[in-house]
This record gives structure tokens, C-alpha cells and sequence, in this order.
């Protein structure tokens, strides 16, 4: 098998700074069509909020799917591909040398896509306030690659393993919609005239989360406001429960049916009758709990205000029946999860292992 050679970054791309918004290019921003603005937050979260007139914005600037993006101040070492738009000037693009025939850039977007490569461009960077990968610098990182076949091939396995777990979260998405869809009909669009109106707190006991400093590393997954952060050897409650935020981003409501253990930042909740913390879930989630914020500076959630929130309670009957309907969507998202995690936990095991030569392939 053909060796694999050692190189400076610069010695194989050049790269491309995005547009600078600023008195000079402002007039670029249009508030109708136009391409978006691929700043990092749009990158990270998939999302566009400004867009730059499309004939006007400079080529240089203009990116597309088959391009390679990395995040270069503040969040350095971020690398994105598949993104259209008009790159923002805290990123920049890796352009190939065009007599280059060494490189291949979905080889290149594997290599730097992982926390440990994030961690090192970090600690490379200039900048007193905030973290500034220069040009000058990124152009003199090392990076060893194997013979462009074998860059095809690893990339290939990588993309195909990241392919999977972006169908099945889409699956997933797909569920979520089917049982939101459910949850109205049954709830919202036929109501009973014998529902009683009562409150929240008739239907759940809010519980606070706790300090976690103390726990060891495990398998119990710990969650605050923010989604999961790390996972952990015991358990708060291992009964199925809905999550509410306390503080922080108060619209991130969670449903989960396995032990767990849920910081300060995090309510959980316990059920007072048997088949309704689906429905508790989608009724939450349907509310505009970030409208019920009684913080100042950071926005919070109270257990008065979730306990006095009205509803119509169903009759039991109506909750066993939805129960019935929507529990096998639960139990495919549940399956479909437990993919998710075991085909992630392949790819960055498998991933550090094929970029640096430990394992081969053919």
C-alpha cells in the first residue's frame, strides 16, 4: 500500500474569508430572497435570519454544497459541507490549489470534524478576548494524508455511517409530527363536554433536578435546560416522566421513559394517574411557556406558575385510548434513538483511527 505523506496546509489549499458586514457592505442586506448569510450560529443551528442580495454579494464569497467552511473566531474549528449561501467573515472556505491532486475535501472535513481537532486549533489561535485562527497560522498545520484513493474510501465509509443517523433523525422528526398530529385530534380539535377544567399541578407533581458533582461517569444520561451533559452512574427517577426547564432556554421540554437524573436547571415531573405523560408532554410543549418567564436576567420557570397552568382534564378513558395509539411512535423513536447513539459511537471511534494511520483500509 502507497504511504502517506506529511504536509503543511498551506502547501495544499488557500483559504477564502467571508463577507465582513460593516457601513461599507451593509447595503448588501436585502429583507426579501437573496442568499443567506452563513454566519457560525446559522451554521451550527441550520438556520438563516439575514439575507445578502444575491448579484451584488462578491463571488469569493458565495459557497456552495461542495464547499468546506470552517468557523475561524470565537468557535474555532467548526467545519461544515452542504451549506449554500454567502459565507460570513468569522469562516472561511479550504480551497484546493487547483494543480493539487493530493486533497480530497470530504477526506479534510472528517479530519477536522471531531473535538479533539477543535480543541487544538483552539490552542493554536491568536486573540486576547476571543479565539482568531489566522491565516498565517492555519496555513502552517500539519496534517498527514493517505493516497487520495484511500482519502475517497475513508471518507466514504464516514459519510455513509453520518447518512444513517441523519435518516433516522429524520424518522424521528417525522414520528414527533405523527403524534403531535394525534395528540390534536384527540385533545384539541374534539373536546368532551364531560372534561372537567382543572390545573396542571392536578395532573403532575413538579420535582427539582440536583447538583451533580458528585456522580462518576456511567450510562444514566444527565440533562439540564440545554439538552443532554454528560452521562452519569445513577438516577434522580427511572419512571417515565416529562422535563421542564427552570432556567435557562425554557422552551426545550424533553420526554423520557428510562432512569435519568435532571440538574437545577430542570424540572422533572410525576405522574398522579396511570398513561398521560405522553399527553403531558404534548400539552406542555404546546405552550408558550418562554411568555411565563419570571426572571430578570436569566429566564426562569417557577412551580407555582406551571401548577396554576388551566386545562381540560380528559376522562381517563380518553387518555388509556391515546395512550394506545401513540405508544408503538415512541417505542420506533426510542428504537430509532438507540441506533442514533450506537452508529455515532461507531463513527468517532472508527473516525481518529482511520486519520491517523492506525487502522487501513484497502
Amino acid at each position: 500500500m502507497s504511504e502517506w505523506k506529511e504536509y503543511k496546509l498551506g502547501d495544499i489549499a488557500d483559504f477564502i474569508q467571508g463577507l465582513a458586514i460593516n457601513s461599507k457592505t451593509k447595503h448588501l442586506i436585502v429583507q426579501n430572497g437573496g442568499l443567506p448569510l452563513l454566519r457560525i450560529k446559522d451554521l451550527i443551528e441550520n438556520k438563516s435570519e439575514i439575507f445578502i442580495d444575491e448579484k451584488n454579494a462578491p463571488v469569493k464569497c458565495i459557497v456552495s454544497e461542495d464547499d468546506l467552511i470552517m468557523s475561524r473566531t470565537g468557535q474555532v474549528g467548526f467545519v461544515f459541507m452542504n451549506k449554500k449561501g454567502v459565507l460570513h467573515n468569522n469562516s472561511f472556505r479550504i480551497v484546493p490549489h487547483s494543480n493539487n491532486k493530493d486533497v480530497f475535501l470530504p477526506y479534510l472535513y472528517w479530519y477536522f470534524n471531531n473535538s479533539a481537532q477543535r480543541e487544538y486549533l483552539t490552542s493554536i489561535s491568536a486573540g486576547s478576548v476571543q479565539s482568531d485562527l489566522t491565516h498565517k497560522i492555519f496555513k502552517e498545520v500539519e496534517i498527514l494524508l493517505p493516497p487520495i484513493e484511500e482519502q475517497k474510501i475513508i471518507a466514504g465509509i464516514l459519510s455513509s455511517l453520518d447518512a444513517k443517523i441523519d435518516l433516522l433523525n429524520r424518522q424521528n422528526l417525522t414520528l414527533e409530527a405523527m403524534a403531535e398530529i394525534l395528540f390534536r385530534q384527540y385533545f384539541i380539535e374534539n373536546p368532551k363536554p364531560e372534561w372537567k377544567e382543572g390545573l396542571l399541578g392536578d395532573l403532575i407533581v413538579v420535582k427539582y433536578g440536583k447538583d451533580h458533582k458528585h456522580l462518576s461517569s456511567g450510562s444514566v444520561p444527565l440533562l439540564g435546560s440545554g439538552g443532554l451533559m454528560r452521562n452519569v452512574d445513577k438516577f434522580i427517577y427511572n419512571k417515565e416522566s416529562v422535563l421542564i426547564p427552570r432556567k435557562g432556554t425554557l422552551s426545550n421540554v424533553m420526554y423520557i421513559n428510562e432512569p435519568f437524573w435532571t440538574v437545577d436547571t430542570m424540572f422533572y415531573t410525576e405522574m398522579k394517574r396511570c398513561n398521560i405523560a405522553k399527553f403531558i408532554y404534548h400539552f406542555v410543549n404546546n405552550l408558550d411557556l418562554t411568555s411565563m418567564n419570571v426572571g430578570s436576567a436569566v429566564p426562569s420557570m417557577t412551580t407555582q406558575v406551571l401548577n396554576n397552568i388551566p386545562l381540560n382534564i380528559p376522562i381517563q378513558s380518553d387518555f388509556d385510548d391515546f395512550e394506545c395509539v401513540v405508544s408503538p411512535i415512541y417505542i420506533k423513536q426510542n428504537h430509532n434513538k438507540t441506533k442514533i447513539n450506537t452508529l455515532i459511537k461507531l463513527r468517532d471511534t472508527l473516525s481518529p483511527k482511520l486519520m491517523s494511520n492506525v487502522v487501513r483500509v484497502e
